[in-house]
């Protein structure tokens, strides 16, 4: 490389030459992350399927990436945390959803009733 001023330009020389490329991306990495975001933008029509999804490939992809054999540890977090911002909601609804319909079914049915009003 020949540097001139401030700016640095490359010799024809390295024009033809191939750089040798790192480790790909860890496909798990990105694999949580497309689900997170899923997650996120269809949380209630996908049952909180792809957050969970998203929740236990960030985990798998952390424990790749932790190491620094694959790249890919920051899509691996957003992943997890996407996942998590869905995931962690859904449970704690069905949980007292599953609760009201054994102690008060009639509540329960209202309450979701009063839930669908809000999409149609």
């Amino acid at each position: 490389m020949l540097r001139n001023g401030d700016e640095m330009y490359t010799s024809d020389a390295d024009a033809g030459r191939a750089h040798p490329a790192g480790p790909p991306t860890s496909g798990l990495a990105v694999a949580s992350l497309i689900f997170g975001i899923a997650g996120l933008v269809g949380s209630w029509c996908l049952l909180g399927i792809p957050s969970i999804a998203a929740v236990v490939l960030g985990h798998a992809a952390t424990r790749q990436t932790k190491r620094g054999l694959r790249p890919g540890h920051g899509l691996a977090v957003a992943g997890l945390i996407l996942g998590y911002v869905v995931a962690i909601p859904a449970i704690i609804v069905s949980v007292i959803f599953g609760v009201m319909v054994f102690v008060h079914p009639a509540q329960a049915a209202a309450w979701f009733n009063g839930v669908l009003d809000w999409f149609f």
